[in-house]
């Protein structure tokens, strides 16, 4: 099986005056489908452009990225439009959610705007299939206001699944949120990876990056280690700490 990623000596040059500033250089990867990754490195390594070069929000300026057999650098701004929408569910730090539309219509965004939308009721059982999946399913008629941080999170990783994309890119997902509620979320990201799902997370915590089986380390936009979590940390079995008797 083809990788669902793959890069090929992808670089990112910004110019700023007569300045040029190489943020990601001659990058060769490749991941495969049912992989969780964590991309880690210092400010200034890289790893945010590289998520935005990896989330079809920016182009490359030199190399290949193919993204489930699709080249990106191939496409125009409507195609893009379509990737990112199709194969890529995104997770942000800050939830990203619209203040006065409920849990259920938050999460139905994505396919209102599809370049082939399904119908309303197809809309609506996916949208609560993907909060059940979430373990929401009590709470789709509730407002952001409404939830708690780690709620809000949940809403948006079901918004970002509810298309089944190829790949979830998270961009420090756990960053506003207290240390048992980050762990409830990397619970949430294991149980869906263990099904299958192909996750990329961008963090700076080597605590947060313990839960995946992958990290990727950047520095002056380069990889400088790429390795196998060996012991990788269970998230139920962190929270069972939180949760047990004092």
């Amino acid at each position: 099986m083809p990788p669902v990623l793959q890069l090929d000596a992808l670089s990112k040059t910004y110019t700023s005056g007569d300045v040029e500033v190489h943020a990601v250089k001659h990058v060769t990867l490749s991941i495969n489908k049912g992989e969780f990754v964590a991309i880690m490195g210092p400010s200034g390594s890289g790893k945010s452009s590289m998520m935005n070069l990896l989330g079809c929000l920016d182009r490359p300026t030199g190399g290949k990225y193919l993204l489930d057999g699709i080249n990106v650098a191939e496409l125009n701004r409507n195609e893009l439009a379509d990737i990112r929408n199709e194969k890529i569910g995104f997770v942000f730090q800050g939830f990203n959610l619209l203040s006065r539309t409920s849990a259920q219509e938050n999460i139905e965004l994505p396919m209102m705007y599809a370049r082939h939308p399904k119908s309303a009721k197809e809309q609506h059982q996916l949208a609560k299939a993907a909060l059940d999946l979430v373990g929401l399913s009590q709470r789709g008629d509730h407002t952001p206001n409404q939830l708690s941080g780690g709620q809000q999170q949940r809403v948006a990783i079901a918004r970002a699944l509810v298309n089944q994309p190829a790949i979830l890119l998270a961009d420090e997902p756990t960053g506003n949120l207290d240390s048992r509620t980050s762990i409830e979320i990397m619970a949430l990201f294991q149980q869906l990876n263990d099904q299958g799902i192909t996750i990329i997370m961008v963090t700076h915590e080597p605590d947060i990056a313990e839960y995946c089986k992958r990290n990727i380390v950047m520095r002056d936009g380069v990889i400088v280690e790429d390795i196998q979590v060996q012991n990788r940390q269970l998230a139920t079995k962190q929270l069972e700490i939180f949760t047990a008797p004092q």
